[in-house]
């Protein structure tokens, strides 16, 4: 017994939420002694299996929240159990499947108040009972013949179930065995899977099932069946066999019971007796498979494969390019034998090394890849089951180009070139199938001064006799048939110096030297004439001056008489007389002559004692006119001043 004020709150357990609410001490004369009993009813006292029954359950005196609990029980034992936490009213109605296992229930329930930090609970109270009918009953099986039963007797098997006459939903009947369905029915109330005889194989577990949209029941049975004979083997000679070998076929049975065989291939009976022998040809490949048969029960052996192989034809090789190949290019190879059993075996072999095979089970020909560095002979061998052996094609060759990989431009004998000598240049390559076409450019020329075919790794050009319009810088192009699609290869670029040649050198050597030697000499022969004419003029100038005439005057004009007296000498030098000059003739020079005149002449020594004489060379030049001969005498030569 709880004492409460009115003031009290009461704290109410909501489905594991707390929630505080005023206490009401008008509830009920119940609240303050406990939980009154709840009431509980049911829908209905008499139910089918499959259907419904509602429960409710209330505790009038109190008011909500209350916690309700109702379980269903048959025999005292709880089958099912549901719980509610009512807000809003005194009451709660729940519903209970009633299952295929339910025959007579009871529901209880128990209601639930919580008070502060106490709970308070009620009673159980308990409807009355529920009586439950069945919609069909357990299915149950007939099995005919009863007791043991042997291979070749009839077999039946029946599933029934009994069907209340209220009862109007759809079921259906299936008979499993293991998980395959042999029998079913959807009407009536029974189903029987009946097969011809009693077989081994008919040896399991069986199993009947009854199903509507809301009951399943279910019932199982194993049956088990005597072998009356084990199962018939065929035995073969061997599997493989060459063409006009001998077949030799046997069907046994284990005790080797009296009984009637049948050979058959691919369902084709060949022979009713146990044994059977022929030459076989490839036709005759195939499945082949006995029977044995005992009073109605036949039997089958499992099937026997038999492959007859035909020896193979010599296999032909060949590739998808054409007679050359370039170098690391993909190779696509075929071997093929027109004729032979599958299916065939064949073997790449390159350079008489066989490692890539091929299992073909037809006659199509087998492809092989490869990637040929260097020019190869390939061969294939082919071989089936025949006891033959291995067959070989003929050699195929298959010729790899080798592309121009690296070319180099070199200038040989020496880096620079005298001028006039020749110029050699190397054009040369790594590696490369012949033959190679090279081509030689001078450096900004687009087209080639130079090509040339050549069945070698290299390729010269030279020019005997260099000269200074072949400098430049050079390169140099090489190719062959792997390079006409493909990047042509290009060279490094050189230079080529011309020189001038030693004996140019020592031409142009002595000219220049030559040329300061003349310098030289016209240099100081005019410095010694200066002098010499430096000397003579006091002599000239303590002499009479000559009569003049028109021919003096004009050779004292004259520029080259001035220059032929520069030696300081008069013409009236040597007792030479000057004729006079016709002046009706025409001018002396539209016609003279001149002559020269080796003279002595006697020098006196101006600087050295009187006794000693000097001897000198004086060449005259005479000019000759049409009135006379007007001599005019040129000195030359050299005074010796020393």
């Amino acid at each position: 017994m709880y004492v409460v004020s009115q003031n009290t709150s009461v704290h109410l357990w909501n489905s594991g939420l707390g929630k505080t609410i005023p206490f009401d001490p008008l509830r009920s004369k119940g609240s303050l002694l406990g939980v009154p009993s709840p009431r509980v009813t049911v829908d209905k006292m008499e139910v089918m299996e499959g259907s419904m029954v509602t429960v409710e359950c209330s505790v009038p005196e109190e008011k909500p929240p209350i916690y309700f609990i109702i379980e269903k029980l048959e025999m005292n034992i709880s089958k099912q159990r549901k719980e509610k936490m009512v807000l809003n009213k005194n009451y709660v109605t729940l519903d209970f499947p009633i299952e295929e296992q339910d025959h007579v229930l009871v529901f209880q329930c128990q209601a639930k108040i919580s008070f502060g930090n106490f709970l308070e609970a009620s009673e159980f109270t308990k409807s009355d009972l529920v009586t439950v009918r069945e919609t069909f009953s357990i299915p149950s099986f007939q099995i005919i013949p009863e007791g043991e039963i042997t291979e070749g007797d009839p077999l039946k098997l029946k599933c029934t179930i009994r069907v209340t006459h209220m009862f109007r939903e759809n079921r259906e009947i299936i008979i499993q065995k293991d998980r395959e369905i042999v029998a079913y029915t959807k009407q009536g109330t029974e189903v029987t899977y009946s097969p011809p005889l009693a077989r081994v194989e008919h040896i399991g577990n069986y199993t009947c099932k009854v199903e509507s949209s809301k009951i399943s029941k279910v019932n199982s049975v194993f049956i088990n069946i005597t072998e009356l004979f084990s199962k018939p083997e065929l035995l073969i000679s061997s599997n493989h066999l060459d063409e006009g070998g001998k077949l030799d076929l046997s069907c046994q049975i284990s005790g080797s019971p009296l009984a009637n065989f049948t050979i058959q291939k691919e369902n084709t009976t060949i022979t009713n007796s146990q044994n059977f022998t022929k030459r076989v040809w490839v036709h005759d490949s195939g499945t082949y498979r006995c029977l044995a048969a005992i009073r109605n029960v036949i039997k089958e052996s499992d099937p026997v494969q038999l492959s007859v192989f035909e020896i193979v034809s010599k296999p032909r090789i060949f590739h998808n390019s054409k007679s050359e190949v370039i170098k690391g290019q993909l190779l696509e190879l075929y071997c093929q034998s027109i004729n032979g059993t599958p299916p065939i075996r064949y073997h790449l072999c390159k350079m008489n090394a066989c490692k890539s095979h091929q299992e073909m089970y037809s006659n199509e020909p087998a492809r092989f890849l490869d990637r040929p560095t260097a020019t190869t002979e390939y061969t294939c061998v082919a071989k089936n089951h025949h006891s033959q052996g291995s067959v070989a094609s003929d050699v195929l060759n298959v010729v790899v180009i080798v592309p121009v990989a690296r070319v180099n431009l070199s200038i040989l004998l020496h880096g620079e070139v005298e001028s006039g000598k020749e110029v050699v240049l190397r054009c040369s390559t790594d590696e490369g199938s012949w033959p190679i076409h090279y081509k030689f450019y001078r450096h900004d020329v687009a087209d080639p001064f130079f090509e040339k075919t050549s069945n070698d790794t290299y390729m010269i050009w030279y020019k005997s006799h260099a000269g200074k319009e072949d400098e430049g810088q050079y390169y140099c192009i090489a190719s062959n048939r792997a390079n006409i699609h493909g990047k042509m290869p290009k060279s490094n670029i050189i230079t080529v110096k011309v020189t001038l040649a030693p004996w140019m050198k020592g031409l142009i050597a002595v000219v220049i030297i030559g040329a300061i030697i003349v310098a030289l000499i016209l240099v100081a022969r005019w410095y010694f004439l200066k002098k010499a004419k430096a000397k003579q003029m006091p002599v000239e100038m303590s002499r009479p001056g000559p009569l003049l005439n028109s021919n003096t005057e004009k050779m004292q004009s004259d520029p080259n008489v001035e220059a032929n007296s520069h030696s300081g000498y008069n013409d009236d030098i040597g007792n030479h007389t000057m004729k006079p000059t016709n002046e009706h003739k025409e001018p002396d020079h539209l016609n003279m002559d001149v002559e020269y005149t080796e003279v002595e002449v006697l020098t006196p020594d101006l600087h050295r004692a009187p006794e000693r004489k000097g001897t000198e060379t004086v060449y005259s030049e005479i000019r000759k006119a049409d009135s006379g001969e007007n001599r005019h005498s040129r000195i030359e030569g050299s005074l010796d001043a020393t």
